[in-house]
């Protein structure tokens, strides 16, 4: 059986994202850990947390995958981010937009695990 035990890794990288008013990238996270663990120690770490429901990934419109907190309506059964993902162009932060919510509707035949919205423009700070 695998052991579920806090690491030091894991509290470290949860504290970093739980304190991010943004997502991190895993170069960002690596960096600002500053040698604390290894990167797959933090693909691991971040892989645990998502499966956690801890963490939710962000696709940024460059390709990139970046990490945030989840929100309350996240559930043991699935992630629930109908909000949008706002993706500067300019300075490539990525925040949760969490006012702003998503409605759609899909076709009874299809099962959603997981939704993840995307926007991208120029953030406040960069205009």
């Amino acid at each position: 059986m695998k052991s579920t035990r806090t690491t030091f890794a894991k509290t470290k990288i949860q504290e970093l994202i739980l304190n991010s008013p943004h997502a991190l990238s895993h170069i960002e996270i690596q960096n600002t850990l500053n040698g604390i663990c290894d990167r797959v120690t933090i693909y691991r770490v971040l892989n645990r947390l998502i499966k956690e429901k801890i963490i939710h990934k962000i696709g940024t419109i460059d390709g990139v995958v970046k990490y945030a907190t989840c929100q309350k309506s996240c559930s043991n059964h699935q992630h629930n981010h109908t909000h949008i993902h706002f993706n500067c162009e300019v300075c490539k932060v990525v925040t949760c937009l969490n006012e702003v919510k998503v409605n759609f509707n899909l076709p009874a035949e299809y099962k959603i695990n997981e939704v993840n919205f995307t926007a991208s423009g120029i953030c406040q700070h960069c205009q």
